[in-house]
């Protein structure tokens, strides 16, 4: 794979337990806060302070005796570990099943990045898009200029060709921008422009990648993708990264959307060949 960051944030600090503070304090208090969806009857969302008070600690307790561990409110390696998990599900793989196409891969890999609530943190309304999801999803980068719609893409396009030895980069640029994307689209034929979706959505298959556009002083703005699942009558099922509820191009989270191809401008990035 070339997008490796992931295996930086599945490094376990050392041991870290009430009184200590730091960046390795921070990682714990992010994991804890992304681990809440998996245990909605357990109080584990923290303030991410990079301070390990008594409120980190209970919610660390609290953690352990949720997946069978000594309460002992000290984070060693195998706590980490367990903290983790969702990240190192979400980038491990099983080998490809005999026959099975790499289209089907990538909706495969972006389907369990989808399970593992892969999302970003915040800790204010000016500081989002933070969190070892972006990181991972961004080669490191986070912050809130960093919206990663297209590093999550990427990193399931990595993901998946990488499983039978392929690059995606052979197809496009390794980048965070839609805008470089749809641009190396158009010059090499793989952009399938809104009109033509609508006029042949027989052309656009599971993989491909969508690219919402909108017309900025005159100039065509990509500011939005993921990856398209199924095709339907006049709808594209899709998995997309940094959205929301209500399809926001800066939201929160991974989330599986349904998005109508004759209503919104969308044009499609072809993965034929990968």
């Amino acid at each position: 794979m070339l997008k490796t960051n992931f295996q930086t944030e599945l490094i376990p600090p050392a041991p870290v337990k009430r009184g200590h503070t730091g960046a390795d304090v921070r990682r714990v208090q992010e994991w804890l806060c992304l681990n809440a969806p998996f245990f909605p009857t357990v109080a584990l969302a923290v303030k991410i302070d990079n301070d390990f008070g008594p409120a980190t600690e209970q919610a660390v307790k609290r953690f352990q005796e949720r997946v069978q561990l000594s309460p002992t409110g000290v984070v060693t390696p195998a706590v980490f570990n367990r903290l983790t998990r969702p990240l190192s599900a979400a980038f491990t793989m099983a080998e490809p099943q005999p026959g099975q196409s790499v289209r089907e891969l990538i909706v495969a890999v972006a389907a369990r990045h989808r399970s593992q609530f892969a999302a970003e943190l915040q800790t204010s309304t000016r500081t989002t898009n933070l969190g070892p999801w972006v990181r991972s999803y961004c080669e490191g980068l986070e912050g809130p200029d960093i919206l990663w719609c297209m590093g999550f893409a990427q990193a399931i396009l990595d993901q998946a060709s990488s499983a039978v030895g392929r690059v995606f980069t052979s197809l496009m640029p390794r980048s965070l921008s839609c805008d470089e994307v749809a641009r190396a689209g158009q010059n090499s034929g793989r952009l399938l422009s809104s009109p033509t979706v609508r006029q042949n959505p027989a052309r656009v298959r599971p993989g491909d990648l969508f690219l919402l556009r909108r017309t900025v002083q005159g100039k065509p703005d990509w500011f939005h993708t993921g990856i398209i699942t199924a095709v339907g009558d006049g709808v594209f099922s899709t998995v997309e990264g940094n959205t929301n509820q209500t399809g926001s191009p800066n939201g929160t989270a991974v989330f599986a959307r349904v998005r109508n191809f004759r209503q919104q401008t969308l044009d499609v990035f072809s993965v034929e060949d990968l």
